[in-house]
C-alpha cells in the first residue's frame, strides 16, 4: 500500500502538490491524469524518492519512505517512463537483466528471468541478442516494461510509457499491460495524458489538476458522474 499524508511540495513560489491524502491499495491500478503542470509526474516520483517532499510523508506499507535507502527502494520498484530509455549500448538481454544483475540473481535465474519476461510481453527469444536501434518503438516499450518487470516488484510506476509509439502498437501494449496486472496484481501507478487511456486501464482514476485531486474514481464514476466543471470539461473535450 501507498499512502500520501499531507504531501505538499513547490518549486520556488510555484505550488506543485497541496496537501495531499491519498492511499493506493496493494494490487491497484491507479491511472492519473490531468493538464500540463498539474503534478502528475512530481507525485510519482515522490512514491520512489526521486523528488522529495516540503512536508507530509510519504509510506510504502506503513514506512515512511524517508526512512528507506532510496537506492534499495528504487530497485525494488518498477520505472518505466516515455521511449523508456533502454541503455543503447546494452543487447535486449542485458537490457532486461540490468537490475537482477545490480541484485545479484544467479545467472541460471537472470536466464530463465529474462526469458520468461520475454514471452510474457509477447517477444521473440531471437531479439534477446539484438540492440535497441535495431527494435520498433513498439518493440522498445515491450522492453521496457519487462525490464522494469524483471525482479517482479510488487510496485511499477509508469510515465506516459505509450506516448511515443503509433496507435496500432499503443492499443496492443495498453492491452498486453492490462492482461499483466490481472496475471501479476501489482500495484501500477500510471501517468497519461490521455483521457481514454486512463478509463480503459485504471481499476480507479485520478483526476489532478494545480496539485489538488479534483475527483477519484472507477473509470465508470468518471465518465458518468463527474464531480466538477474540469472533469466534465475533460470528459467532453476528449469525447469519451
Amino acid at each position: 500500500m501507498i499512502e500520501f499524508r499531507q504531501v505538499c511540495k513547490k518549486y520556488e513560489n510555484t505550488i506543485i502538490i497541496e496537501n495531499l491524502d491519498l492511499t493506493i491499495p496493494t494490487g491497484e491500478f491507479l491511472t492519473v491524469i490531468g493538464s500540463s503542470g498539474s503534478g502528475k509526474t512530481t507525485l510519482m516520483k515522490m512514491i520512489n524518492g526521486l523528488v522529495s517532499i516540503d512536508s507530509g510523508d510519504v509510506l510504502i506499507d506503513g514506512k515512511s519512505i524517508a526512512d528507506e535507502d532510496l537506492i534499495e527502494l528504487r530497485r525494488r520498484i518498477g520505472y518505466a517512463i516515455q521511449g523508456n530509455i533502454l541503455f543503447p549500448h546494452l543487447t535486449v538481454f542485458e537490457n532486461i537483466a540490468y537490475v537482477l544483475r545490480l541484485k545479484q540473481y544467479p545467472q541460471e535465474d537472470i536466464e530463465r528471468i529474462v526469458y520468461e519476461k520475454l514471452d510474457m510481453i509477447g517477444l521473440s527469444h531471437e531479439i534477446a541478442t539484438m540492440f535497441p536501434n535495431a527494435l520498433s518503438g513498439g518493440q522498445q516499450q515491450r522492453v521496457g516494461i519487462a525490464r522494469a518487470l524483471a525482479s517482479n516488484p510488487d510496485i511499477l510506476l509508469m510515465d506516459e510509457p505509450f506516448g511515443a509509439v503509433d496507435a496500432i502498437t499503443r492499443y496492443q501494449v495498453q492491452n498486453e499491460l492490462k492482461q499483466l496486472h490481472r496475471q501479476l496484481k501489482n500495484t501500477i501507478v500510471f501517468i497519461t495524458h490521455d483521457i481514454a487511456e486512463a478509463l480503459k486501464l485504471g481499476t480507479r482514476v485520478m483526476v489532478l489538476d494545480e496539485g489538488k485531486i479534483q475527483q477519484i474514481g472507477t473509470p465508470d464514476e468518471i465518465r458518468l458522474h463527474p464531480k466538477n466543471e474540469f472533469v466534465e470539461r475533460l470528459i467532453v473535450l476528449s469525447g469519451v
